[in-house]
């Protein structure tokens, strides 16, 4: 072998060397590890054999004291007991500890076992009994110990002839393990052979690998040079290791210049420095990292000129051999900020053009009543005086021409409450049967104009009363019925009412209206539900509408939790299927309705207060043609001047007017001593909602009377506020205005029944308590008794209980003023205006 051999050997006799050392290695430790284990078995097998023949010693010792007790004037109890605890510990260890487990799987062994441990177990008693016991019991003991002696004398022998036949098992065991561990020993060689082949093919491709890996960063240091975004690149303690050229352009300091310098310093906003800082030091002492690994965060960030700019970065941790760094990735979007602002101005320019769009229309709508409630109102007198019959012709056609355009201008102020999400549902008790029966009697002289037939019936079980809006479902029947007849010529209109569901659990009402009219093509079914949408030039030509029935009666069955769809084919005919949920109830009791005319009311004194002029006029003209007497203001301030001085039977009251609106005049009239403080105030408004209507009652008013103005209406508002109730055929001097009526029958609608009598339940109850409260009022401090009258009667303005709360305003107003007498007289008034009121607060 020639010198020139010597390298190529030098591995080769390195890997035979390494390979002789490991087996020298392994077949010592394999000598060693049979060694041991035979000690370890033979130590383990030599432990247990003792403790077995222990066991019968302890126990032979334990009777032989037992015996010598026995016979002993003086026996020696206490060396008794511990030779007793001696053998019982030995059983116990032989019962419990792990390595006798074995044992105790043999027959006979473990029925021994079972006997010396019962024999314990009795004898315990008597060992731990006092020495007068024990003594009295030492021949019975003796006795169980000699029937036992024989049991002890088994289980040492059966132990000890197992223990005998496990050496000679584990002899032959650990001679098979020998010979198998010899075989592994083997291919563990041939193992360490092919691994070193493939060392080898790994150490080929770490090779390459790291070839590959340079030629990467090679290209990511390209990447990240041309990048649009900054790559910047800290170490774990905030300086700079690596800084691309996009950073350079973005931030505005050279690589040279940033690389070194610590990250917050060079690129965090001042205001942003000290959090910066607290971060770094938080990440330091508990390791927590925030924005690490936490995708694109939006933040702030400084150019070297001092600009202050947002920026969109994302962070990322690595380890490398100099430890943890992280590579921050930003992006300048200062130009897409902009972009986003510029486009939310839009927004909230178009929002603010939709509300105005929304407050116009509802404003218009509002300002068109006030002329068209006095058109209506004067057509009404004009109806009273001696016309002719042409003349009386020309007024109805005017009146219904006025009501067909309150009714437009109804449909635009519910389209306008939806889209602003006001419109607010007033369930009431009402059968389905008849609202459907006097839709049909409605529409059946166009029907029959139209040579039409109209029909409509129940599909399976039927349900009469239900709670639910009657308005709403009767506004969107007449729209879906009616166009079906107006669009039927010749034909036939079908109504079709079917319940889904159990009437206990949520059932759900179908009403499908069946046409054989002209059809819709799939086109116009697209938008018929969009509002203004009358169909095509032969609708046009044949039917007149303003196409806002169907969008309205759409957005009445969304808002009643259903929904309505149609089907239709040109030619053929339509079919609206309208669903909604219902809640079905018992048929109310029928209560027995007064008819009242102007001439059952007798005559009232009224203090009329509006500033507009026709309103004015037509409300008085209205009121003094049924026989009252009619006083005017012109604004609020009047009225409370006049009301102060001249009591009226009643008050009309105006919400918006110059110097004072109505609310405040309200206020004024009822906080103060004046002649007119507890006289019935109705509100006269075109636009009530729930929530005004109740701001309206915590005012102190009584009512609330909508407008356009109706003889009708007046005379209801007069007769449930001025003129005395009759009961069963009987006078009574208690006046109606004890509750408000109709806020209750409000009140009633918006909540519902069920929903509302709880409420006058828990009424009840604080009324009466508050009756105990006053009855021993001289308990009770004057500041007491004003919070606790304030409180109810906040209650009783809500619930329309007029009478009671004026009462204990009374009550209040003499406990702040400390005016005892008056005070005790409200109080005294109190029971008698409850007794009155309590059986009209009923839902």
């Amino acid at each position: 072998m020639t010198k020139l051999d010597l390298p190529s050997l030098r591995p080769r006799l390195l890997l035979w060397v390494l390979a002789g050392a490991i087996i020298a290695v392994i077949a010592f430790m394999a000598l060693n590890v049979a060694r041991d284990l035979q000690l370890l078995k033979s130590a383990s097998s030599d432990n247990v054999q003792w403790t077995l023949s222990q066991a019968e010693v302890e126990f032979l010792e334990y009777e032989l004291d037992l015996v010598a007790a026995e016979v002993d004037p003086e026996p020696d109890l206490d060396t008794l007991r511990q030779e007793f605890d001696i053998f019982y510990s030995r059983i116990n260890t032989l019962s419990q500890a792990g390595i006798y487990a074995e044992l105790r799987e043999l027959p006979e062994f473990s029925r021994n076992l079972r006997i010396v441990r019962t024999y314990l177990d009795r004898t315990v008693d008597a060992i731990d009994a006092s020495d007068a016991e024990m003594l009295a019991l030492l021949p019975e003991m003796r006795i169980r110990a000699d029937d036992v002696r024989r049991n002890v004398r088994q289980l040492s022998n059966s132990g000890l002839n197992y223990f005998a036949e496990e050496a000679d098992r584990r002899r032959n065991s650990i001679r098979v393990m020998l010979i198998q561990m010899a075989a592994l020993v083997t291919v563990l060689l041939l193992a360490l052979v092919l691994l070193a082949v493939y060392q080898a093919h790994l150490n080929a491709q770490n090779i390459r690998r790291r070839r590959e890996a340079i030629e990467a960063s090679e290209r990511m240091n390209v990447v990240t040079g041309t990048a649009l975004d900054a790559v910047i690149v800290s170490d774990y303690y905030g300086r700079i290791l690596d800084y691309n050229a996009a950073a350079e352009e973005i931030f505005g300091y050279p690589a040279e210049t940033a690389i070194g310098q610590k990250l917050g310093d060079l690129i965090v906003p001042d205001h942003f420095l000290e959090e910066h800082e607290i971060g770094m030091e938080r990440m330091h002492r508990t390791g927590e990292k925030r924005f690490v690994g936490k995708g694109r965060v939006k933040l702030e960030a400084k150019r070297a000129n001092g600009d202050v700019f947002p920026v969109e970065f994302a962070v990322q941790s690595a380890e490398t051999d100099k430890g943890e760094i992280f590579i921050a990735f930003l992006r300048d979007i200062s130009h897409r900020m902009q972009a986003e602002r510029e486009l939310m101005a839009a927004r909230d320019r178009a929002l603010a053009g939709e509300k105005a769009k929304t407050d116009f229309l509802a404003t218009m709508s509002h300002e068109i009543r006030t002329p068209l409630n006095g058109l209506l109102g004067n057509l009404s007198l004009l109806s009273d005086t001696e016309v002719t019959d042409k003349q009386l012709r020309y007024i109805k056609n005017m009146d219904t021409s006025g009501k067909l355009l309150m009714n437009h201008i109804s449909d635009v102020l519910d389209i306008t409450k939806y889209d602003a999400g006001k419109l607010r549902l007033r369930p009431v008790p009402m059968s389905i049967s008849t609202l459907l029966q006097d839709i049909v009697d409605n529409q059946s002289g166009a029907a029959s104009a139209n040579q039409t037939t109209l029909n409509w019936g129940w599909v399976g079980t039927s349900t009469d009363w239900i709670s639910a809006d009657r308005d709403r479902i009767q506004h969107i029947l007449m729209n879906v019925i009616g166009n079906a007849v107006k669009f039927t010529q010749g034909g036939h209109v079908t109504v079709e009412a079917e319940l889904r569901g159990a009437l206990d659990d949520a059932p759900e009402l179908r009403i499908a209206v069946k046409d054989t009219g002209i059809g819709m093509s799939p086109e116009l079914q697209e938008q018929i539900f969009d509002d203004f949408m009358t169909g095509d030039s032969s609708y046009d030509r044949d039917v007149e509408g303003t196409g806002l029935g169907l969008g309205i009666a759409q957005r009445f069955v969304k808002a009643l939790g259903g929904q309505i769809e149609v089907e239709s084919e040109p030619g053929k005919g339509s079919t609206f299927t309208i669903s909604f949920p219902i809640h079905p109830i018992e048929p109310p009791e029928e209560t027995e309705k007064r008819q009242l005319t102007p001439q059952t009311i007798p005559s009232c004194d009224i203090l009329l207060v509006e500033d507009n002029e026709i309103n004015l006029v037509l409300a008085r003209e209205m009121l003094t043609k049924a026989g009252h007497n009619v006083r005017v203001a012109r604004n609020g301030q009047i009225a409370v001047d006049m009301a102060r001085d001249c009591r009226f039977d009643l008050i009309l009251m105006d919400i918006s007017m110059p110097v004072m609106d109505g609310r405040g005049a309200t206020r004024a009239i009822r906080s103060g001593d004046g002649a007119c403080a507890d006289v019935p105030i109705v509100a006269l408004t075109a636009n009530a909602v729930a929530e005004e209507q109740e701001a309206f009652l915590s005012d102190g008013m009584n009512d609330v009377l909508t407008k356009p103005l109706t003889r009708d209406g007046l005379i209801r508002i007069v007769a449930d506020h001025v003129v005395p109730s009759v009961d069963a055929g009987q006078e009574t001097t208690e006046p109606s205005t004890a509750v408000a009526a109709t806020y209750l029958k409000e009140l009633r609608e918006a909540l519902g029944a069920e929903a509302l009598q709880p409420l006058l339940d828990r009424f009840h109850v604080e009324v009466e308590e508050t009756l105990v409260f006053l009855s021993d009022h001289r308990q009770h401090t004057a500041a007491e008794i004003g919070a606790r009258a304030h409180k109810i009667a906040g209650s009783a303005a809500t619930l329309g209980a007029v009478d009671l709360r004026a009462t204990l305003v009374d009550v209040e107003r003499a406990a702040k003023a400390e005016d005892l007498p008056a005070m005790e007289k409200a109080i005294q008034a109190l029971p008698k205006v409850w007794e009155v009121t309590r059986p009209l607060l009923r839902a």
